[in-house]
C-alpha cells in the first residue's frame, strides 16, 4: 500500500491553496481530484460571471449616451453567442493559470485522476488502489442545487457549472434564486437585452441583511427589471417552453438559470463508515481555527465543503490552514480575516465585518450612520444616482462593527471598511483619514459623520488631529 504525509482530496481553490502549504515541509503528498480540473472560481464562478458582467454593463451604458450628448447607441446590438466566445475565452484563460505545472504532478504521480472514498481514517481507495495518509485534507467543495419541484423538467434546466458551455444565450430565460449569483447573472442576462424573470421565495436579494437597505434593494432593482418574490407555484410544459407560475406572475421560460444555491460535496466520500459527529446539514463538526474534523482530528474540512463561507478568498485561507497545520505536529489556531463580501450587481450590494442581523442577534448596543448616494456628487457625475450605505459602531466606544451597502463602485468601499475594522479603529479615527473629492467614498465620509452624531466616543474639534507636542 502507497503511504504518504498528506492526501488532499479536491484540487478547488481551497485543495490547491492546503497542496502549497503541505509543499512547503514534505514532497511525500497526493492531490485526488477525478473531476474537471481548474477550481469553481475559474471555471464556473467568480470570473466568467465577471466577464460577462463587464460585458453586459458596456452594452448597458447606452441607454445613458443621449444624455451626455452622444448619439447613436440606439444602433448597438448584441451577438450572445459572440458575448459568450468572448466569456469562455477569458475563463480559459483563467483555468490555464489555475492548472500551469499540474501537469508535472500527473507524470510523478502526485496528481490522481480517481474518485476517493474512505476505508477507514487514514486509509483511502482509489477505484481498487488504496492509498495510507497520516493526514487527509477533503477540500471537496460544493454543487449546484436543483430544487425537487423541477424533477420533471430538468431538460429545461441550466446550472451556472454548465452556464458558462452555453453556445449562445436563449431569448426567454428564468433566473431561480436571487442570491450573489442569481442576481449577478439574472441582472446581465436583463441588460443584455433578453427577457428575463428573476425568481425568490422572499423579499431578499444577495442576502441584504439590514432591513431598510433591503428593501431599498429590492425595490430599486425591481424598478430596473423584472422580479417575482413570491416563489414557484406551479410549473407545466407549453409546447417547448416551461410556464413558471409564481405568487404573482406568468412567464414562459426557454431556459432556467439555476441559482438556488450550492451544497457541500461529501456524499461521494463514503464517510459513514467513520462515524463522525456531525450538525443538522450532515456536515462533520470542524474547528473554525484549525479545520480539524472534531472527531477525527487527522483530517480536515477547509473551503467550500465545510458550508461556513463559500467565497474564494476564504476557502483559500481555509486551504492554507489545513495544509499548514496538516504538515505540523502543533497544530496551530489562526484567527479568520473580518468578513468581506460582494455582490457585483449594478450597482454593487457589499458588506464588511458583522452585518445587522448579526450585530442584533448578538445583542450588541449599536448605532448606525447613514447615506444615500442619490445627490452624492461623484454619483451624480457617473450618473449612478442609486444606492445606501449604512457603517455600523459600538455606541459607547464608537469603534466600527460592520457595514452594509448598495452603491456605485461599493466594492472599494467594502474593502476599506473591512481593513479599518480589522484594524480595530474608532469612526473618529476614520474620519481623520483622507478623502479625495470628488470621489464615491466621500459618501462613506457622510455616514461616518452621521455615526458619529449618535455614538458616545468624545469627538475632537476638528477631524483633523493636532500635532503632537515636541
Amino acid at each position: 500500500m502507497r503511504k504518504v504525509d498528506v492526501a488532499i482530496i479536491g484540487a478547488g481553490s481551497a485543495g490547491l491553496s492546503a497542496r502549497r502549504e503541505v509543499a512547503k515541509k514534505t514532497d511525500n503528498w497526493v492531490v485526488i481530484d477525478n473531476g474537471i480540473l481548474g477550481t469553481t472560481c475559474a471555471r464556473v464562478g467568480c470570473m466568467p460571471s465577471k466577464v460577462l458582467i463587464q460585458s453586459a454593463y458596456d452594452f448597458s451604458r447606452k441607454e445613458k449616451f443621449e444624455e451626455q450628448g452622444i448619439f447613436g447607441g440606439e444602433n448597438l446590438r448584441v451577438d450572445t453567442s459572440l458575448t459568450m466566445k468572448h466569456v469562455r475565452k477569458l475563463r480559459d484563460r483563467f483555468v490555464r493559470g489555475v492548472s500551469s505545472g499540474m501537469e508535472s504532478w500527473v507524470s510523478d504521480e502526485r496528481l490522481i485522476r480517481k474518485k476517493a472514498t474512505f476505508i477507514d481514517k487514514n486509509t483511502l481507495d482509489l477505484e481498487g488502489e488504496k492509498i495510507w495518509a497520516k493526514e487527509i485534507i477533503i477540500a471537496t467543495g460544493s454543487k449546484p442545487v436543483v430544487p425537487e419541484q423541477f424533477d420533471d423538467f430538468k431538460d429545461f434546466i441550466i446550472t451556472t457549472d454548465e452556464f458558462f458551455e452555453q453556445e449562445t444565450l436563449q431569448e426567454n430565460i428564468a433566473v431561480v434564486g436571487l442570491g450573489v449569483i442569481g442576481i449577478e447573472l439574472g441582472q446581465s442576462l436583463h441588460k443584455l437585452g433578453l427577457n428575463v424573470l428573476g425568481i425568490a421565495r422572499r423579499e431578499i436579494i444577495a442576502g441584504v441583511s439590514d432591513p431598510e437597505i433591503r428593501a431599498y434593494v429590492v425595490r430599486k432593482l425591481s424598478e430596473q427589471m423584472n422580479l417575482s418574490f413570491k416563489g414557484i407555484q406551479k410549473l407545466e410544459r407549453v409546447g417547448d417552453q416551461l410556464k413558471i407560475t409564481t405568487g404573482d406572475k406568468e412567464f414562459l421560460a426557454d431556459k432556467v438559470l439555476m441559482t438556488a444555491g450550492r451544497k457541500p460535496v461529501l456524499n461521494t466520500l463514503n464517510l459513514e463508515v467513520l462515524d463522525l459527529e456531525v450538525d443538522k446539514r450532515s456536515i462533520p463538526l470542524h474547528s473554525k481555527t484549525t479545520f480539524q474534523i472534531t472527531s477525527a482530528p487527522n483530517i480536515y474540512l477547509p473551503g467550500d465543503v465545510n458550508g461556513d463561507k463559500p467565497i474564494l478568498h476564504e476557502a483559500s485561507d481555509e486551504g492554507k490552514i489545513a495544509g499548514y497545520n496538516a504538515v505540523r505536529e502543533e497544530k496551530i489556531d489562526f484567527q479568520t480575516r473580518t468578513p468581506l463580501a460582494v455582490t457585483f450587481s449594478e450597482p454593487n450590494i457589499a458588506s464588511a465585518g458583522l452585518v445587522y442581523d448579526q450585530l442584533q442577534s448578538m445583542g450588541v448596543d449599536f448605532q448606525e450612520g447613514k447615506v444615500l448616494f442619490e445627490g452624492q456628487g461623484r454619483s451624480i457625475v457617473k450618473l449612478k444616482e442609486i444606492g445606501m450605505l449604512k457603517v455600523y459602531g459600538e455606541t459607547k466606544s464608537g469603534k466600527i462593527l460592520g457595514a452594509e451597502m448598495f452603491g456605485p463602485d461599493t466594492e472599494h468601499i467594502a474593502h476599506l471598511m473591512a481593513w479599518v475594522i480589522q484594524m480595530k479603529m474608532t469612526v473618529n479615527q476614520v474620519l481623520s483619514l483622507p478623502f479625495y473629492h470628488p470621489v464615491i467614498e466621500e459618501g462613506l465620509r457622510t455616514s461616518l459623520r452621521d455615526l458619529r452624531s449618535k455614538v458616545e466616543e468624545t469627538s475632537p474639534d476638528l477631524e483633523i488631529y493636532p500635532c503632537e507636542p515636541q
